[in-house]
């Protein structure tokens, strides 16, 4: 075949072949010159490709020294996040170390530990001998350790994210003290999945009330010192925080007379070889058993969430913020619906009576014309505005009801806008976080989107837009909140 039938768009594929008849003759003086030209681009291409590779990966060698020298000479330079680290030669505090390292915005610059030895970035005995300036202090070591770091954390303004368990009342009121002068995250357990359990626990005490016995089994390697563990008593704290009446813990059981009572709420540790972590929570009625649960495979689950609790707490004011707060914020909107064929109706100056206001609603009713998205404002005495929405196949029949009504009441100035689709938006941390509403409209204003009605709820927000600008405002909404 002749070499313009053999052409790929693969130029290195296409130089292969020209070559190939090259060498056996079948090519003029112009198609080898065209052969070469095309090779010598290849190679071009080549070089090209592992300058740009060489080019990154010193970049990136780059940017973390940077990062580096600049934390350590207390400079902003780089958007990173320097933390401290408590308990930094125990296993999580390794775990931590190892995890954070690949991280562009996160960066150990310190530890605090017995053991003083360097590991990469120095290591002190207490937080009053670091001079290192960071951003956020990260515990994973033990409760003894909170007087050797939280007042001067308190002193200095920086914030503490707390994932040591066998916390005593006594130390739970040390850190609500100091928690009014710094962001203070305190959890049971750092993993998301344990929260989100801990979420389903209150739920299912809810659902199933107080005639299903509960019991909690909870497994753990054989060298964790406290029983039960933080989050057995986390999810305990929860199935108590939703009943009425509560439920006493009993450790384990044991003995000729361990009859279980009504008030009890058994908790009971496992413990051996490298068990990571385990939570079982079981609901037993009649006949039936119902068990939620949540399995550990490594320790990194709690490096993750820990690394979740020091960027969220960067942005928080004084206080003390769960791993709740983290899901809830995560979970603002987590879901969005369009429904087209919407269109906006207004009522200005309309009588402020319930009589009319019946009487409206109740010609729509009558005419088989659903309203959604119903919205009153007005003073006491003074004329109402009424806004609501139709389907847009009603419109015509929506005047008419409207013509007819302004014989009874001839106040009302009346407005219909057409070709429009309500946007929804829910989220189960929508009801836990104030702001979502602002972020969600001020996301709009940057978009230039106009919004003609809104109503909420809880966990909800409905809104109506232009046909032509839903897109932009989906799009939007997914850009703020991930």
């Amino acid at each position: 075949c002749s070499p313009a039938r053999i052409r790929t768009t693969d130029p290195v594929v296409n130089s292969h072949l020209l070559c190939q008849l090259s060498y056996r003759g079948k090519l003029s003086s112009e198609s080898r010159r065209k052969l070469h030209y095309q090779r010598a681009n290849v190679k071009r291409i080549a070089s090209f490709l592992l300058l740009l590779t060489e080019s990154m990966l010193l970049y990136t060698m780059a940017i973390r020294y940077d990062a580096m020298q600049v934390a350590k000479s207390g400079g902003t330079g780089w958007l990173m996040i320097k933390v401290i680290l408590c308990g930094s030669k125990g296993r999580m505090g390794r775990v931590l170390t190892t995890a954070i390292e690949p991280l562009q915005d996160m960066l150990v610059v310190a530890g605090i530990d017995r053991d003083t030895e360097t590991v990469g970035y120095p290591v002190f005995g207490n937080l009053a001998d670091c001079d290192v300036p960071a951003d956020v202090l990260i515990d994973f070591s033990h409760a003894a350790m909170l007087p050797r770091y939280l007042p001067e954390a308190a002193r200095r303004g920086l914030p503490v994210v707390i994932a040591t368990t066998g916390l005593s009342p006594e130390d739970m009121a040390f850190v609500s003290e100091a928690a009014t002068k710094i962001p203070i995250f305190n959890s049971a357990n750092m993993s998301i999945g344990i929260n989100l359990l801990q979420t389903l626990v209150k739920d299912a005490t809810k659902a199933l009330g107080e005639r299903y016995d509960v019991e909690i089994v909870e497994k753990h390697h054989k060298l964790k010192k406290d029983a039960p563990s933080g989050t057995a008593l986390m999810l305990a704290d929860s199935i108590n925080e939703v009943r009425i009446n509560k439920l006493r813990y009993v450790a384990g059981r044991e003995g000729r007379d361990s009859l279980r009572a009504d008030d009890e709420l058994g908790i009971h540790a496992v413990r051996g070889g490298t068990l990571v972590g385990e939570h079982d929570v079981y609901f037993t009625g009649l006949d039936e058993l119902v068990q939620i649960g949540h399995k550990a495979y490594s320790r990194q689950v709690f490096a993750s969430g820990a690394i979740a609790a020091a960027r969220y707490l960067l942005r928080r004011k004084p206080g003390k913020y769960s791993m709740q707060d983290v899901l809830n914020e995560a979970s603002a909107i987590t879901t969005v619906y369009t429904y087209p064929g919407e269109a906006v109706v207004t009522l200005d100056e309309f009588p402020n009576s319930m009589e009319a206001i019946a009487e409206l609603y109740g010609r729509f009713a009558s005419a088989d014309v659903f309203i959604d998205m119903i919205s009153h404002s007005g003073s006491p005495g003074e004329p109402l505005s009424l806004s609501f929405t139709v389907n847009s196949r009603d419109v015509g029949r929506t005047r008419e009801l409207l013509s007819e009504l302004s014989r009874t009441y001839p106040t009302p100035k009346s407005s219909i806008v057409d070709n429009t689709t309500k946007i929804t938006v829910e989220g189960p941390g929508m009801e836990f976080q104030s702001g979502v509403a602002w972020r969600l409209f001020a996301c709009m204003a940057r978009l230039g989107v106009h919004v003609y009605a809104v109503t909420t709820s809880e966990i909800k927000i409905s809104y109506i837009v232009a046909n032509d600008e839903v897109d932009t405002a989906v799009e939007g909404i997914r850009a703020e909140f991930g």
